[in-house]
């Protein structure tokens, strides 16, 4: 069976996500025709939500809505011919990809949740899809600067030669949970040393600037600075750094403390940072937002989290899939969080 980091070291008994939980994602993301909605930007789907369903679905057990999510997917946004999916579907469009340029977040959450449920589920043709969309990133999706590999945020328009500043990276895209499970499906591939440089890069971009926190968009043009043409803060991408390095089972306290120090306020709200100068652009209050912190908290001091962060109740597609993913390793791996 694939390794999962944190799943494969907890009790079989302990739920993932619940069935509850997944019935009111459900309810209010996803659609019958197997796409999830972001309901906070304007109804579109896009392939990071596709993979996020994918892997919640699978984390709740519920093997028909997995399919209906990848049927969609598959038909829908796998329509390049690089075997990378499209990252935008528009139902306000026709046709309704309207960008053809893939995410590569997007395609390594896809790849992840096929291969997992293609395991769990003793399901060949899961298995092959993940396979199929690895090689597919590695070809494609990698570039090679020095002695780093990086993910380029989109085959097209990040790299050294797209960008006067380029090549330009989002740390946010390392789904690190992910690389482990890629290295097994294609053991030929360079996935741990696309950890080992998205650990390396997230040490040096946390010293960009007073914030102490990683900009959303970097441009490794030189040392490590936040990119041209993008907001230079903190934000809503990098928030799920500690998120993922959490749920890779990393307790790495260089990598994670500045997360419970820097993140929230004092009231456990989440932080958009001005890179340059340290100070709050403005503050995240919904419960996904705020159990990242907590959670890193939990896992580097002990400190239990919140009670009205323990219960899930949908709100935007966004935060709403954070809380599900953060409460779900905390039901696995630190009950004591709880």
């Amino acid at each position: 069976m694939l390794a999962v980091p944190w799943l494969s070291q907890q009790a079989s008994s302990a739920e993932a996500v619940t069935t509850a939980e997944w019935a009111l994602y459900k309810d209010k993301f996803l659609d019958p025709a197997g796409r999830i909605i972001d309901t906070a930007n304007e109804g579109i789907s896009h392939s990071e939500g596709q993979g996020y369903g994918l892997l919640l679905s699978y984390l709740a057990g519920n093997q028909g809505d997995f399919d209906r999510i990848w049927a969609f997917t598959r038909t829908e946004m796998m329509v390049r011919d690089d075997g990378l999916a499209a990252w935008k579907w528009d139902p306000a469009t026709v046709p309704h990809i309207s960008d053809t340029n893939n995410a590569s977040d997007g395609d390594l959450l896809i790849t992840y949740g096929l291969a997992l449920a293609g395991t769990a589920w003793h399901r060949p043709d899961l298995t092959a899809s993940a396979k199929s969309i690895a090689a597919a990133l590695a070809d494609g999706g990698l570039e090679t600067v020095g002695d780093l590999v990086l993910l380029k945020p989109g085959k097209s328009g990040f790299a050294a030669a797209d960008r006067k500043d380029g090549p330009v990276v989002n740390l946010s895209y390392w789904v690190f949970e992910a690389l482990p499970v890629l290295a097994q499906l294609m053991p030929d591939g360079p996935w741990t040393q696309l950890a080992d440089s998205g650990r390396r890069l997230l040490v040096a971009s946390m010293k960009t600037g007073q914030a102490s926190l990683p900009p959303d968009w970097i441009s490794l043009k030189t040392v490590p600075a936040p990119a041209d043409g993008f907001p230079k803060e903190f934000s809503y991408n990098a928030i799920r750094i500690p998120l993922y390095l959490i749920r890779a089972g990393d307790s790495d306290r260089t990598l994670l403390e500045p997360f419970a120090t820097r993140m929230p306020d004092a009231a456990g709200q989440v932080r958009v940072v001005d890179i340059a100068t340290g100070k709050t652009r403005h503050l995240l209050a919904d419960a996904g937002y705020r159990i990242i912190p907590a959670l890193v908290s939990c896992v580097l001091s002990g400190a239990p989290i919140d009670k009205d962060m323990q219960s899930f109740q949908p709100t935007d597609y966004y935060p709403s899939t954070l809380h599900l993913l953060a409460l779900s390793y905390a039901r696995r791996h630190h009950p004591e969080c709880l």
